[in-house]
């Protein structure tokens, strides 16, 4: 089917593999034709608005949207999905297509025209909702710069610069924030995790990952944010005191960080981590699918390594995977919450996704979603769905919520960001404070909750 390994993609850069620290104006696929260095003089610090050597190229590469009206054509899309390499980005798979459901999937430059004759011979009415993906992909950042030298929570970090980050948000709040190691990825770089609260005793705690995903980059930011306002704001806002007053918040910024770096560096639109698998040149394996839930049963579920939604060898055999659940094991007489960063489609979801059944609180999740959809819609009027995500989306098994529920923490949700469709993964960064600020709003309506009602 698709492949996760862009074996035949055409070099944007092999020439230069420094970071270009300066808005390119031109394709970022004319890079090999010149050796491009940015100069910037001493103590003129310049935000990285896209630091992309890639040496995948998306020139001309195009994201299709089409709406299936019967089972011919969802057959249809399958067997598509089978002849041609077709990048899904909502379902995640040909398998979850169903019949009026919106499907949104990226095919590369040599096969657009081969799939649009197929598509119109099929009679399958189809919408070209990016005609150059690499365009877009340059059209996500808004090549302001920022000469303070301050960290810039409106703009897309690298790895690099939130790693660092941790350090210095721990640093200026040491009564609010402390750092820890939890694991390392499979490429051994260290997993950060941030604990923001305050020291009062015995407290329960909210887990919150961000990033699970590669490319879902406006997860990672949300995280940060999350960050920034409960520190700023702390003993001046007073739902936001009282919450650290009495809550320990974990969070993980970056969950997927081998894969977020490989999405700066290589191919904006990777979505697993990076482990190596014998028998095959492809590499990584979906670590929302890498969960002891029903693992590797339920849904459409993928042992080809090559597979987007490949769930890995076994459950937890992904070192992420293993450093998350390990953690959350630990500490299970305390996160009475977990919550769980994605995108795009505007949605809040929670257990289950292996199975039609409700959860046994499935009325109270409901309750506590429609809350929070509600106080997240008050700000932009930005309309969620929120509901079990076996129904609301489709049957997945592995997943991280599922996960959590699973081990006794019954207030599991997974949000899925703006926005619905038009940027998909290339979320302007001009949206992104209107995406955390809402979201904000939810996941301190959630949190209120939990504080309450928990036991």
């Amino acid at each position: 089917m698709l492949s996760s390994k862009p074996q035949e993609e055409v070099s944007c850069s092999r020439s230069n593999k420094k970071q270009i620290r300066t808005k390119l104006t031109d394709s970022i696929c004319s890079r090999e034709t010149r050796n491009m260095k940015s100069m910037v003089p001493l103590g003129l610090i310049v935000v990285a608005t896209f630091a992309l050597t890639s040496s995948r190229c998306f020139d001309s590469a195009k994201v299709f949207r089409v709406k299936p009206q019967n089972e011919k054509q969802v057959n249809f899309l399958k067997h598509l999905a089978s002849i041609k390499q077709l990048d899904f980005w909502h379902p995640d798979s040909a398998f979850h297509i169903v019949t009026q459901m919106e499907v949104d999937f990226h095919v590369r430059a040599h096969q657009s025209r081969a799939v649009q004759t197929l598509m119109e011979q099929n009679e399958i009415q189809y919408e070209i909702v990016f005609n150059n993906l690499q365009e877009e992909i340059e059209k996500q950042f808004d090549g302001k710069r920022n000469f303070t030298g301050r960290y810039n929570y409106r703009k897309y970090n690298d790895w690099d610069k939130i790693a660092a980050w941790t350090v210095r948000i721990a640093k200026m709040y040491p009564k609010l924030v402390s750092r820890m190691q939890i694991g390392s990825t499979f490429e051994k770089r260290p997993m950060y995790l941030l604990k923001v609260g305050t020291e009062r005793g015995r407290k329960k705690a909210i887990f919150m990952d961000c990033g699970i995903h590669a490319r879902e980059w406006i997860s990672p930011a949300f995280c940060q944010w999350f960050v920034k306002q409960a520190t700023k704001t702390y003993g001046k806002d007073k739902i936001m005191t009282h919450l650290l007053d009495n809550l320990n918040f974990y969070i993980l910024p970056v969950f997927n960080i081998d894969g977020y770096v490989w999405s700066w560096t290589q191919d904006r639109m990777w979505r697993k981590n990076r482990s190596k698998h014998s028998g095959t040149n492809c590499s990584g394996t979906d670590l929302n699918r890498n969960f002891a839930a029903a693992w590797g049963t339920t849904g459409f579920i993928s042992d080809d390594p090559c597979d987007e939604t490949y769930y890995g060898p076994a459950p937890e055999s992904e070192d992420e995977t293993k450093a998350v659940a390990t953690f959350i094991r630990n500490h299970l007489s305390s996160i009475k919450a977990y919550l769980t960063i994605h995108a795009y489609s505007q949605m809040l979801i929670f257990p289950y996704g292996y199975t039609s059944q409700k959860a046994p609180n499935h009325a109270e999740l409901m309750e506590v979603a429609k809350a929070a959809v509600k106080a997240l819609s008050s700000l932009y009027g930005t309309k969620y769905k929120y509901g079990a995500s076996a129904s609301i989306i489709y049957p997945t098994s592995g997943s991280s919520d599922d996960w959590a529920y699973d081990q006794g923490i019954k207030y599991s949700f997974g949000f899925e960001l703006r926005d619905k469709g038009k940027y998909g993964f290339l979320l302007p960064e001009s949206m992104i404070k209107p995406t955390c600020m809402e979201t904000m709003l939810a996941v301190k309506s959630i949190a209120s909750y939990v504080l309450s009602h928990a036991l």
